[in-house]
């Protein structure tokens, strides 16, 4: 009716006015206020007695500061590099960045190796087979009781203890194994490698979008086209195609013994085999119990539902369990990534050269010590902060959202 008023409880509730500050004690947030600035007036001058007292401390002991050093030539030898690099010509700063690069190898190799493990093995405890269930349940009560620091060094004794390279354990007459590391066969890297590399890119990225546009056809009109044949043939076909038009190079170089030592082809170091080794050990069996408490996190009803349409335990576990334990999987498995890389660190302990040992061994030629602990803790908060971001953006990826 035109007439009749509208309902006063059905009026939008009305905001109270924000009650002012008030500049006196009483007010609790007028408290609040002073107490944060105190406190922050506090820090700030402690740190700046910190480090006014450090630099006064450094000009007395004639101690030079800044990063000046990096310039400076470097004469430690480093074993293991990425880039080119040589004792006596390259800069410490080239010396950091192979360090920088080593634990990167280790720490995304480890990361993806500690994965497929550690899920194999948490799948493996839930497994009716009892034998199997039992085996992975000693692996990971085994393993989480030993110290990661008695378990890198059980392993670099173990690599220590092969024989030498004139008798080295041959596997197919092409992978050796000796106490100077594991000698691989190694790809003559070539533009045409390079350029099929770049193809493979542009194939994942083409199959993400071709399957972001299925979704859209599929909510659209109920048919979805078919993703994993155009996914397979722009990943894997598209780069073979590239390839064999640049000429198809595909030359192996081999490792042969000559002399005391064998040449040609690629080393995998003692080192960076033993602390690969045992991060990857020691990580899978943390996130097993992960895997394992995400899956059964999972109602046991959606076993019983997939069941009911036919569906064998394999698939059951990989469209419907999995992508549901997911989300109570990715928070405690982006600790273990971080633990993973910090861990990396003990590998001063076997001698492998890090960021941590290529800083301490230039903080002891150059005497810069701030410095040298700065490099580190800006590496490693860096690389966690990534891991940190990426995982966290998974994570909101594959959350349950309201509509």
């Amino acid at each position: 009716m035109s007439g009749t008023t509208a309902d006063p409880r059905l009026a939008a509730p009305r905001l109270a006015p924000r009650r002012p500050i008030r500049l006196s004690w009483s007010d609790g947030r007028f408290r609040n206020i002073v107490y944060q600035i105190l406190v922050l007036a506090g820090f700030v001058l402690v740190l700046r007695y910190l480090v006014g007292n450090t630099m006064m401390n450094l000009e007395a002991r004639h101690i030079a500061t800044g990063f000046g050093f990096l310039d400076s030539t470097s004469g430690m030898p480093l074993g293991e590099t990425i880039l080119p690099y040589t004792a006596g010509v390259s800069t410490y700063g080239r010396a950091l960045t192979d360090g920088v690069l080593n634990t990167l190898k280790v720490a995304v190799i480890g990361v993806v190796l500690a994965t497929v493990l550690g899920t194999l093995i948490g799948i493996a405890r839930l497994s009716p087979n009892w034998l199997l269930s039992k085996l992975a349940a000693i692996y990971v009560e085994f393993l989480r009781d030993i110290p990661l620091l008695l378990q890198l060094l059980f392993w670099y004794v173990l690599l220590q203890g092969l024989p030498a390279p004139k008798k080295a354990i041959s596997l197919f007459g092409a992978v050796f194994l000796s106490n100077r590391g594991i000698r691989i066969p190694q790809l003559n890297w070539e533009d045409a490698h390079s350029f099929a590399l770049l193809a493979c890119a542009v194939g994942i990225l083409g199959s993400v979008l071709w399957a972001k546009y299925a979704k859209r056809r599929q909510d659209a009109t109920g048919i979805r086209p078919p993703v994993w044949p155009v996914s397979l043939a722009l990943i894997v076909g598209l780069p073979v195609v590239v390839w064999a038009v640049l000429g198809a190079p595909w030359d192996w170089e081999l490792p042969a013994l000559k002399g005391f030592n064998f040449q040609g082809g690629g080393t995998v170091t003692p080192e960076y085999a033993a602390l690969l080794t045992g991060l990857v050990i020691y990580t899978a069996s943390y996130i097993a119990e992960i895997v394992r408490s995400g899956i059964q996190a999972v109602a046991h009803g959606q076993w019983e539902a997939a069941q009911a349409l036919g569906l064998h335990r394999g698939k059951i576990l990989r469209l419907v369990v999995l992508p549901q334990a997911l989300r109570v999987i990715v928070p405690p498995m982006t600790s273990q990534y971080l633990n993973l890389t910090k861990n990396s660190s003990l590998a001063v302990a076997i001698g492998y050269q890090d960021v941590v040992s290529v800083a301490s061994t230039t903080l002891n030629q150059t005497g810069q010590a701030i410095e040298g602990i700065t490099i580190i803790m800006v590496v490693y908060l860096s690389i966690s902060l990534s891991i940190s971001l990426f995982m966290n953006w998974y994570n909101a990826r594959i959350a349950l959202v309201e509509r």
